[in-house]
C-alpha cells in the first residue's frame, strides 16, 4: 500500500510538471526552457548577491566591461577609453546603439547613476568609491572619474563578472538607494523581462531584445557578442530533483542548471543528455556568522565554530561524487593566484575537543544558534545538517529552521535579534570568480552595518583592501591578499569548507553553451 501511495504521488508529481511544461503557442525549437538552480522572488541584482537574480541580471542588463575565461577584462557597452599619465582621470566613451527596452538610449548619466548604486552594495565597489574624487558626464556617450588616489584595478571592478555585478540600468532607476529594491526591471541587454508573465514559484519569462546589437567578438566568459539564437527563455521552477530529471529525460526542458549531485551518473547515462561546467572554475561552500548578535557577535566564539568545522564531512555528505570535491583550506580558490594555504588557526579539519575548550573559555553561555537552511537547493540542502552536528559535537546549541531558498534571502537581510525572526548563521556557495581576491569576496565587506549580510565592522580588513587596490605588482598584491586572508581567519568573517563542481545537464539538441562563471543564454542554439 506504502509503495502503491508513493507511486501516484510520483506520478501527481510529473503531471503537475507536465502541465507548467505545456508547449504554448511559441514553436518549441524557439523556445529555450531552463529550469534555474533556485526559485527567484528578488529581481534586483545590485540589493542581493544571490546567483539566480544575478542570472536574471544577465538576461535583461548589459555591463560597462566583461571577463574571459582567463580573467582578462574587455569592453562590453563601452567603445573606447583612456587614462591619464598620472593614473587620476580616467575616461570613457560608449559604443553606438545602446538602447534600454523602453526605447531611450543609454546615456553617461545613466552610467554613473548605476555606478554610484552599485558601489554603494559592492565590495569591490566601496573600495572603488573611496578613491573617486568626481564624476563627469561631459556629454551623453562619454563619462570620466577623477581619482583622489590611483586605482590599479578600475577595469576589473567595471568588468566584474560576478555578485554584485555592475550592471547598467536607466538613471531614474538607479536613483533607487542601495538598501531598497527596485521596482522597475529595464536594460538595455539581450533579452526583456516580461513582468505580467512572471510568476514567482512557476516560472520567468524573458524574450529576444530585437533592437540589441552585439558586439562583433566572440563570446567568451562575459565577454564577446551577445548574439540571441532563439525567441524565448522560460525559466521553469521545478524543486524536486527527481521531477527535474524527468522532465529533461522527456525533452519537456532543455536544461537543467544544477542537478543533484547523486544524479550525474544517471544523466551521463542518457543517449539525448551531455554533461557542461558552466564554472569550469568550481565553487566553495561557505558558513556566514551574523556579528551583530550573541553568541557570535562574540569572535572567540566564532573562532571556536571556526575550530569545530571540518571540510571533509560537508563535502562528502553534500557531493559524495569522486572527481567533483577537493579540500582546500584558502579563502581564495585552490588553483588560484592568490590562493595561500597560511590560514592561522583555521585547519580545515574538525577539531570538536579543542572548539569545546575554546567555547568554555570564552564564555559560551548555552545561546543557540538560529541556522537557516533552505530545503528547496539541492546544491546546499544537506550542508547545514553537517554543521549543527559538528557544531553540537563542539558543544553549541543549534537551533536549525528550515525554509525555502527565497524565504532565506528575504531574512538573511533582516538585522533583527533571532528571536524577533533574524538569524545567527546561514550558509552558501560561491563560484571562484567571486572569490578570486579580497576586493571580489562579498564576505570581506567588513563596512557594518552597510556591508555585507552577517555586517562585520573590521576597518583594518578595509584598509588592507585599499593597500591592495593601490598594489603595483603581483608580488604586492598576494602579500597583502594574505595578510587579509590572516585577518579574516582571525576575526572570523566566515568558514571557507571546500571546493566542489556542479555543471549542468543540458540535451543534446542544444549548442552553443558559454562557460562564463554564471549562468548566461545567448550564443545559444536549440535544434
Amino acid at each position: 500500500m506504502k509503495r502503491r501511495s508513493l507511486v501516484v504521488s510520483a506520478t501527481a508529481a510529473i503531471a503537475l510538471a507536465g502541465a507548467l511544461l505545456a508547449p504554448t503557442a511559441h514553436a518549441q525549437g524557439k523556445t529555450l526552457k531552463v529550469v534555474p538552480h533556485a526559485n527567484i522572488t528578488i529581481l534586483d541584482p545590485i540589493w542581493t548577491t544571490a546567483f539566480v537574480t544575478r542570472n536574471h541580471g544577465y538576461m535583461i542588463y548589459d555591463t560597462l566591461f566583461g571577463t574571459d575565461l582567463d580573467g582578462k577584462v574587455k569592453p562590453q557597452m563601452v567603445d573606447k577609453w583612456s587614462v591619464s599619465k598620472d593614473n587620476l582621470l580616467w575616461t570613457f566613451t560608449l559604443r553606438d546603439g545602446l538602447e534600454f527596452h523602453d526605447g531611450k538610449p543609454v546615456t553617461s548619466e545613466d552610467v554613473v547613476a548605476s555606478l554610484k548604486r552599485w558601489a554603494s552594495r559592492d565590495s569591490f565597489g566601496g573600495v572603488m568609491v573611496k578613491a573617486v574624487d568626481s564624476w563627469d558626464t561631459p556629454n551623453a556617450k562619454t563619462f570620466t572619474i577623477k581619482l583622489k588616489s590611483p586605482f590599479g584595478v578600475m577595469l576589473e571592478a567595471l568588468g566584474k563578472p560576478s555578485s554584485n555585478v555592475p550592471f547598467i540600468m536607466p538613471a531614474r532607476i538607479a536613483a533607487t538607494s542601495g538598501s531598497e529594491q527596485i521596482k522597475e526591471h529595464i536594460g538595455s541587454g539581450p533579452f526583456k523581462f516580461n513582468p505580467a508573465d512572471f510568476k514567482p514559484g512557476e516560472r520567468v519569462i524573458y524574450t529576444k531584445n530585437d533592437k540589441y546589437k552585439p558586439r562583433s567578438e566572440p563570446a567568451n566568459g562575459t565577454t564577446g557578442g551577445k548574439v540571441v539564437n532563439v525567441d524565448r527563455v522560460e525559466w521553469v521552477i521545478i524543486r524536486d530533483p527527481q521531477t527535474q530529471f524527468n522532465a529533461l529525460v522527456a525533452g519537456e526542458v532543455d536544461i537543467i542548471e544544477q542537478p543533484a549531485f547523486e544524479q550525474y551518473s544517471s544523466l551521463k547515462a542518457q543517449k539525448d543528455v551531455q554533461i557542461f561546467d558552466l564554472s569550469p572554475a568550481g565553487a566553495q561552500y561557505i558558513f556566514r556568522f551574523n556579528h551583530l548578535h550573541a553568541p557570535f557577535n562574540n569572535v572567540k566564539i566564532r573562532q571556536a565554530a571556526m575550530v569545530a568545522m571540518g571540510q571533509e564531512a560537508f563535502l562528502k555528505t553534500q557531493v559524495g561524487a569522486p572527481g567533483m570535491y577537493k579540500f582546500c583550506k584558502s579563502m581564495y580558490p585552490c588553483g588560484t593566484p592568490f590562493a595561500s594555504d597560511n590560514t592561522g588557526l583555521y585547519t580545515g579539519m574538525a577539531d570538536p575537543k579543542k572548539a569545546a575548550q575554546m567555547l568554555k573559555d570564552a564564555g559560551y553561555d548555552g545561546t543557540p544558534v538560529v541556522l537557516m537552511r533552505p530545503t528547496d537547493l539541492a546544491a546546499i540542502a544537506k550542508i547545514p545538517l553537517v554543521a549543527k552536528q559538528q557544531l553540537e559535537a563542539a558543544g553549541f546549541k543549534v537551533d536549525m529552521q528550515q525554509m525555502d531558498w527565497a524565504t532565506l534571502l528575504a531574512r538573511r537581510a533582516k538585522k533583527d535579534a533571532p528571536k524577533d525572526g533574524g538569524w545567527n548563521a546561514f550558509m552558501t556557495a560561491w563560484t571562484a570568480g567571486d572569490i578570486l581576491n579580497p576586493l571580489t569576496m562579498a564576505m570581506m565587506n567588513t563596512a557594518g552595518d552597510k556591508g555585507w549580510f552577517g555586517w562585520q565592522d573590521d576597518k583594518q580588513i578595509d584598509d588592507l583592501k585599499t593597500k591592495f587596490s593601490q598594489a603595483s605588482t603581483d608580488d604586492e598584491k598576494k602579500k597583502i591578499a594574505e595578510q587579509i586572508q590572516l585577518r579574516a581567519m582571525e576575526t572570523a568573517t566566515h568558514v571557507q569548507l571546500g571546493q566542489y563542481i556542479n555543471p549542468a545537464a543540458v540535451r543534446k539538441n542544444v549548442s552553443g553553451m558559454v562557460a562564463s562563471g554564471a549562468q548566461v543564454y545567448w550564443n545559444m542554439k536549440k535544434d
